[in-house]
């Protein structure tokens, strides 16, 4: 599947195919280390950033735990 922004999809698939062969390697308890994949990750979370910024897409949104909270059950603003 592709990015967000099609200028993210070369860091997406690096992250996608780390975490795919580091996925398969735990599930057969041979890697428990969950820090394997942080570098693809952090390429592609600040190439999705820079693309947000660029549609006017808050990050902030999307990093907020809503689960839990009395915002989960809140409706969205109207648009």
């Amino acid at each position: 599947m592709d990015s967000f922004d099609k200028s993210c999809n070369v860091a997406k698939h690096n992250y996608d195919e780390c975490f795919q062969k580091w996925f398969n390697r735990f599930l057969k308890n041979r890697d428990t280390n969950l820090n394997v994949c942080d570098a693809e990750f952090r390429e592609y979370q600040q190439c999705l950033k820079k693309a947000m910024k660029e549609e006017k897409l808050d990050f902030k949104e999307f990093e907020e735990d809503i689960l839990g909270t009395e915002k989960e059950y809140k409706p969205p603003p109207p648009k």
